[in-house]
C-alpha cells in the first residue's frame, strides 16, 4: 500500500511529533511504499525567519532518521524541491470551492487571532495538502482527528476532479492515528501538546536536557485528588499515564495500579526519568545526524528527486486531462 505522511518543520518537534508522526512512520515503512515530506510550503502559511526554517528543515529530517527512517526504503523528500506539489496545488484551487474552505476548522480558529491579517495561503493551505497526497497515488495517509477534515477535502477533489476531467487520482483512506490525539499540553490538559504554544512548558521537547525535563514535569497541571487512577475527570493524571505508557510499554491501567500506594510526586519523578531514558539514544543520533550537514543534504537531494519524477509524471498527466498541454 502506498503512504504518505510528513510534518510541517517549524518550532521545536516535540513528544506528540514524535509518537504521533515519526515513529508510526517508521512502522509503516517495513511493510507499506512509503513517502514522507518534509512540508516546507506548509511552514510559509505563517511568517517564518528564513535561517531558522533552514535550520528546522534539517533538523526535522534528522529526526526522521534518528527515530529509524531508512531512506532506502521511504522517499523522504524535501516539499518545495518537488514543483509538482505547488503546480498541482493550483490547479485544484480551481475546482475547489470557496465555502468547503471556510468550513475548515484550523483556519476558523487561527483567523480568529489574526483576523484579516491572516495569509491567504493559510486559508488555501488545505488544498495544498491535498495536491501533496493526491500526487503520488497514495491509497492511505495517517492522520489525526484534527486533519481528518482536510483528508476529506482531498476525497472530495480527486472524486470530482475524476467526474469531470476523468480517472485520473486515486481516492486515499485516513489511518486514524490514536497515539497523535493522546498527548495533551503539560500546562493544559484540555488542549494538545502543540509546537506553537506560548509557553514551553506546554510541551516536552525531543531536544529537552535532563533537568528541563524534570521540571516541566514537575510543575504539570494535575489536581488535588488523592489516589492515582485512569479517569477522564482527571485529564492532566491521565495525560500522564498516557505518556508514561508510551515511554514503557506499559499500560495505563497498570501503571497506576503500580502507584496506588504511592502519589502524585513519585509518579512524576519516575516519569521524567523514563523520558530522560527514553529520549536520550534519540538525541544522540539527531546530533549525530545534524553534525553531517553534507550528509543530510544528500539524502534529502536523493529523496526529493525520485519523488519529483513520480510526481512529474502526475502533473503532466493531469495537465493533459485538462486540456493544458498541447
Amino acid at each position: 500500500m502506498r503512504v504518505l505522511t510528513g510534518i510541517q518543520p517549524t518550532n521545536i518537534l516535540h513528544l506528540g511529533n514524535y509518537f504521533g508522526a515519526l515513529k508510526p512512520a517508521v512502522e509503516l515503512q517495513r511493510e507499506d511504499e512509503l513517502f514522507i515530506g518534509i512540508v516546507d510550503l506548509h511552514a510559509i502559511t505563517v511568517p517564518q525567519e528564513p535561517a531558522q526554517l533552514k535550520k528546522n528543515i534539517a533538523f526535522a529530517t534528522a529526526a526522521y532518521l534518528a527515530a529509524g527512517i531508512d531512506p532506502k526504503k521511504a522517499i523522504l523528500f524535501q516539499q518545495s524541491r518537488v514543483p509538482a506539489h505547488a503546480e498541482l496545488g493550483w490547479l485544484l484551487q480551481t475546482i475547489a470551492r470557496i465555502g468547503e474552505l471556510e468550513r475548515m476548522t484550523q483556519f476558523k480558529d487561527k483567523s480568529k487571532v489574526k483576523g484579516q491579517n491572516v495569509s491567504v495561503g493559510l486559508f488555501t493551505y488545505p488544498v495544498l495538502m491535498a495536491a501533496d497526497i493526491l500526487l503520488y497515488d497514495t491509497q492511505a495517509v495517517p492522520v489525526g482527528e484534527d486533519q481528518k477534515q482536510h483528508l476529506e477535502l482531498a476525497r472530495d477533489l480527486a472524486e470530482r476532479f475524476n467526474r469531470d476531467f476523468g480517472q485520473t487520482f486515486v481516492v486515499p483512506k485516513p489511518i486514524i492515528n490514536i497515539a497523535s490525539g493522546r498527548i495533551l499540553a503539560l500546562d493544559n490538559p484540555e488542549i494538545k501538546m502543540s509546537k506553537s504554544a506560548p509557553s514551553p512548558k506546554n510541551y516536552i521537547s525531543l531536544m529537552d536536557e535532563a533537568d528541563v525535563i524534570r521540571k516541566k514535569i514537575k510543575s504539570a497541571v494535575t489536581d488535588s485528588e488523592t489516589g492515582i487512577s485512569v479517569d477522564d475527570g482527571r485529564p492532566g493524571l491521565k495525560n500522564l499515564l498516557s505518556i508514561f505508557s508510551l515511554v514503557t510499554n506499559g499500560s495505563p491501567e497498570d501503571i497506576a495500579a503500580s502507584y496506588a500506594a504511592k502519589g502524585m510526586k513519585e509518579l512524576k519523578e519516575d516519569l521524567a526519568e523514563a523520558l530522560i531514558t527514553h529520549l536520550a539514544p534519540l538525541q544522540a543520533a539527531i546530533n549525530d545526524y545534524l553534525s553531517q550537514p553534507d550528509e543530510l543534504e544528500k539524502i534529502v537531494a536523493e529523496g526529493s528527486a525520485r519523488a519529483n519524477e513520480i510526481a512529474s509524471m502526475k502533473i503532466s498527466e493531469v495537465k493533459v486531462k485538462m486540456g493544458l498541454s498541447l
